[in-house]
């Protein structure tokens, strides 16, 4: 009999799926893809071009994963960009942002705000550093049962009531704004000129189909910015061989630990018995027992469409039908015969901009009305497109002297008006991402030699993220911390016993940070813990806590 079944081999379920063997467990992960990694998988796009498909860029995988796993010895290496942004303008205008550069670029456009970088990095690194404290910490729960099964969770919003209150007063006060308003006000209270604030501001729409000024979105820009690259707080950085090196390294560790990993396996049903899960029915008709289940999959799509409804509580089943998910994203991967060629910045040998973050969203203007059209037409007239070719720091991914490209392009309609598909519209959309990188690089299009192209609907299709959601399920408010998925089921527990989830749809949410993973293992764990401790469980006599 195993011990629990995990279902999805993405980068959380092989995470997962690590720490509950490293504690005795028998553990089986399924994946329903033909190659371990989930969203987390580098590909071959064109021949002889390779990139990282879905996920593509590094910063927030927990560096305790990272020492756990000892992903290093697993082939694990990340690079860091040379540059962490570079912003072309216009035909003459650019704005790059890095280590001991950003002030004096941004001085060429105001003095002022140039003078205020420190202190806005100042706050924000004091909130984001609560966050990084609270990302492997099970968010306090709300229970029924009376004042005994609700210490513990008493107890444990204490401990991150007394964390905050700690914090000084300014510092409590610019937390709230960030947990509460927009970016875009958050960012115009503190900078006057464009540049720098469309640089901050990207960060509070990727993968939030919203505008920049909707708020709770300085929330996005802040879930951003609390990674690290090796040992460096905020940093972005490069997997060698594409985020499948990440993924293919966890899967080595996991099954160093004894973790079978089962591919083309994909499940159709949660096995129920007396209000328990019980294992698992696959795609090909194959009954797997276990005394745990674990999903990985975005909750809507494990409570609507793997549990049989009648097992779960009315408003908890309607609640998961109506959790919001859509990331406004269109993802591209582009095969080039050259290095794009900027009119602001000339030059077809590799430089540092290349290497960067290429953000095209000059303003925070531009992202809402790209916002607004998406909501309206379908899709941005003027998009938001974040550009990443690294090639240029992985010279593998594509043949001597050519490159590849990761196009990350906002906004976009989950779901198209109209009744209109994504199938008739995606050829049109990618037109309109190449054309708008070729505005500033104009021999971008004639460069291009192949593109795969990743619809909204492609990548539900192939990822299964409802919507596109890159989250599994928006950053909004009603579902952050004690609320992700839903108040009452924040610890990684849902109404079916037996039935735990380890996702991004859960706590702290989405990115490859395997936070979630890890989270959701160490409750799983206790709770085998207890069942051995009540006699009912016989294996695994060497629990550990992670």
């Amino acid at each position: 009999m195993r011990d629990a079944i995990v279902i999805g081999g993405g980068h959380n379920g092989l995470v997962c799926a690590f720490y509950l063997a490293r504690a005795g467990l028998k553990v089986t992960v399924l994946e329903r893809r033909p190659v371990v990694g989930g969203a987390a998988v580098t590909e071959e796009f064109h021949p002889g071009f390779r990139n990282s498909v879905a996920a593509y860029t590094v910063s927030l995988l927990n560096p305790r994963v990272i020492r756990d796993m000892d992903l290093a010895r697993h082939g694990l290496r990340v690079v860091e960009r040379p540059l962490a942004n570079f912003l072309p303008l216009d035909e003459s205008r650019y704005l790059k942002l890095g280590p001991g550069r950003t002030a004096a670029e941004v001085a060429r456009f105001s003095p002022r705000d140039a003078a205020r970088l420190d202190a806005y990095h100042a706050h924000l690194d004091s909130a984001a550093d609560l966050l990084r404290e609270l990302v492997l910490q099970t968010p306090p729960n709300l229970v029924q049962g009376g004042w005994l099964a609700a210490l513990p969770e008493l107890l444990k919003a204490g401990r991150i009531g007394r964390r905050m209150a700690r914090l000084p007063l300014a510092a409590q006060r610019e937390l709230l704004d960030l947990f509460t308003k927009s970016a875009g006000d958050h960012l115009d209270s503190w900078f006057e000129s464009d540049p720098i604030k469309a640089a901050y501001g990207f960060d509070s729409v990727v993968g939030n189909y919203a505008s920049p000024y909707t708020p709770g979105s300085a929330y996005v820009l802040l879930h951003h910015v609390f990674g690290e690259v090796n040992g460096r707080k905020g940093a972005w950085g490069h997997a060698l061989g594409g985020m499948g090196a990440i993924t293919a390294a966890m899967a080595k560790a996991a099954r160093a630990q004894g973790v079978e990993i089962r591919l083309d396996c994909a499940v159709d049903e949660v096995l129920l018995r007396d209000g328990r899960a019980t294992g698992v029915v696959t795609a090909r008709g194959e009954r797997l027992a276990a005394r745990a289940v674990v999903s990985n999959l975005n909750p809507r799509l494990l409570y609507t469409r793997l549990v049989d409804p009648a097992a779960l509580p009315p408003d908890f089943l309607r609640r998961m039908q109506a959790w919001r998910c859509g990331s406004g994203t269109f993802r591209m991967n582009v095969a080039l015969s050259e290095l794009p060629d900027f009119r602001c910045l000339p030059g077809k040998a590799p430089a540092e901009h290349h290497g960067s973050g290429i953000i095209i969203a000059p303003s925070l203007a531009y992202m809402e009305r790209a916002y607004h059209d998406a909501r309206s037409l379908g899709w941005a007239r003027e998009p938001i497109v974040e550009m990443l070719i690294p090639s240029t720091l992985d010279p593998g991914l594509a043949p001597p002297g050519q490159h590849v490209a990761s196009l990350f392009c906002q906004h976009v309609a989950p779901v198209l008006p109209s009744g209109a598909s994504w199938d008739d519209a995606r050829e049109r959309v990618a037109d309109l991402m190449i054309d708008t990188v070729d505005r500033h690089a104009p021999n971008f299009r004639r460069a291009v030699l192949g593109r795969q192209i990743l619809s909204p609907l492609d990548l539900e299709r192939t990822f299964g993220l409802v919507g596109g959601d890159i989250f599994h399920g928006a950053l909004g408010l009603d579902q952050l911390f004690a609320a992700r998925p839903m108040l009452g089921h924040a610890d990684y527990r849902g109404p079916v016993a037996g039935l735990y989830t380890c996702g991004a749809g859960t706590h702290p949410g989405g990115g490859v940070t395997g936070a979630p993973g890890h989270n959701a293992a160490r409750e799983i764990l206790r709770d085998f813990t207890r069942r051995r401790t009540a006699g009912t469980h016989g294996s695994g006599a060497h629990l550990q806590r992670s």
